[in-house]
Order: C-alpha cells, then structure tokens, then sequence
C-alpha cells in the first residue's frame, strides 16, 4: 500500500516522505536515484517481498515527496537521515538498504553510520573520476533538459513501440523494449517535475565522493556491464576502497539493471540479506 509519513529531520519538523510497503519479514527498505522514483523497482519488489518487508521510498524532491523544508541542511547526509527517520517512525530496527546510483551512494552511507545491516548498491555515485563526474554530470542534465521540453503526448506516443522506448530511456536501461510503456511515461514525467533534481545535481557537480569504508556491516557492490552513466570501470574503483565488498558484475544490464535483468537482480539482493 502508498501512504506517506512526515518525520522529523536534523531537528526540522515535517519533512514528508511517500512510500510504497509490501511483504513481510525483515525490513528491506530500497532507494532509488536522481530524478527516478520508487517505482524504478518495480520489475523486483514482488520478488523482494516473498521475503522481506519491503519499504520503497521516494526521496524528498523526488516521485510523490515534496522537498524539504527549510532548515533541513542542503547535503547528501540529509538524505540517509530522512531514510534513518522514516525507518523510526515505522518501527524498523537497522533495515537491509538496496540502492542504485544516488541510493547506492546514500545505502554505504547508511551502512557507514550502522543504520543498516547489508548493504546492496546497484551502480552506486561517489566512485567517479573528475573526467567521468563531468561526464555522468552532463548526461543527466541532458536527460532532465529533454525530459521538461519533450511534451507529455509526444512522450505517450513514442513510448507505445520498442524504438520510442529505446529515444526515451535507451540511457538508463540497456533493453529499454522491455519497460512497461506506463512506466516510461511516469518516469519521464518524475524525471520532469521533480523539485530536487538541480540541487541534488550541485553535489555531483562538485565531485562528491564516497570516502572510506563500511566496516562490520555485509556489503554487495553490483555494477552493470553496459552503464552509461556511471562507467562500469568505477566498480573497479569501488573494489579498492571497499575490498571486503562482494563485488558482481550484472551482465547485460545498464544503469538502472532492475529492468534488464530483474531475476539477477532480485537474487543478488537476496544473496546479501539471506547470507
């Protein structure tokens, strides 16, 4: 079921967050990125939910979350603490995190901090070089220009075949035919309206890295073969910083691998939280 709670954030009262709640079991809590929406994991939360009790949140800015309020600080950390909150207000003891790109930043961030118990991050920001920041950087404000200036009918009718689907997300999915054409319009139009997207883009812009590394905390680091965005070389990089990470290459898979390959996906998170 969606429903949405306010939590309160570094001492700032009401910061709303919209979630979307499934299953049973341990809680497993999923964390999507820029300019997506919770429903980026669609393809596997059933999966997901024949074994946990999954949360899947919209980041404030983001999908059905309004942005924060003023007084919450303006930095990633706020991020893994509105999740943290969120997490109290529902009676959820150190979750298992999943994220992909800005999740899978905020998911080290949270194992980092002891507020998860695994970590699973899906082609996660923060390992870049300046060369491949730049780039990541200019793709995705490539994505949000065309996002705002491509009118809603024009983005219904390309949806409708395999080749539309391929102009509209071709980027982010590496068989972008298989994404739902209901879902491709809800994320260009989650991509377009979302409040955040230029402030959460500042933090790339400035070469924000994730820094050190997640002990006592189980970590998987699953990057797809065919990203776009995050250069699949940065798996590499990860594996030096972190290199008790379990570190799995998702064949076939592009940026967002939940579309490409549901089945490796889901089983590769399964992996983490079960073992």
């Amino acid at each position: 079921m969606s429903a949405t709670a306010s939590v309160t954030v570094a001492g700032v009262p009401g910061v709303e967050v919209a979630y979307y709640r499934k299953g049973s079991g341990d809680p497993l809590v999923l964390l999507h990125g820029i300019g997506h929406h919770w429903q980026a994991f669609d393809p596997i939360v059933d999966q997901l939910a024949e074994h946990h009790d999954v949360i899947a949140l919209d980041f404030p800015g983001f999908g059905e979350s309004p942005d924060v309020p003023l007084g919450v600080p303006n930095e990633l950390d706020s991020f893994a603490y509105t999740v943290d909150a969120l997490c109290k207000a529902l009676d959820l003891d150190q979750p298992h995190v999943v994220g992909n790109s800005l999740g899978g930043l905020v998911s080290l961030r949270l194992g980092q901090l002891g507020l998860a118990r695994t970590v699973t991050a899906l082609s996660p920001a923060g390992f870049w070089s300046p060369r491949e920041n730049r780039w990541a950087v200019g793709v995705l404000t490539n994505l949000r220009r065309i996002a705002r200036r491509t009118p809603e009918p024009t983005v219904q009718r390309l949806s409708r075949t395999p080749a539309g689907r391929r102009v509209l997300t071709g980027t982010i999915y590496h068989r972008p035919a298989l994404r739902a054409p209901e879902a491709v319009v809800a994320e260009s139009r989650a991509l377009r309206d979302c409040v955040a997207f230029d402030r959460v883009l500042t933090h790339a812009r400035r070469g924000t890295t994730f820094e050190g590394d997640v002990p006592d905390v189980p970590v998987t680091i699953a990057w797809g073969t065919h990203d776009r965005i995050l250069l699949p070389i940065q798996a590499a990089r990860a594996h030096l910083q972190l290199p008790q990470a379990r570190m799995i290459p998702l064949l076939n898979c592009g940026h967002v691998p939940m579309n490409d390959a549901p089945t490796l996906v889901a089983n590769t998170i399964l992996e983490t939280t079960q073992a």
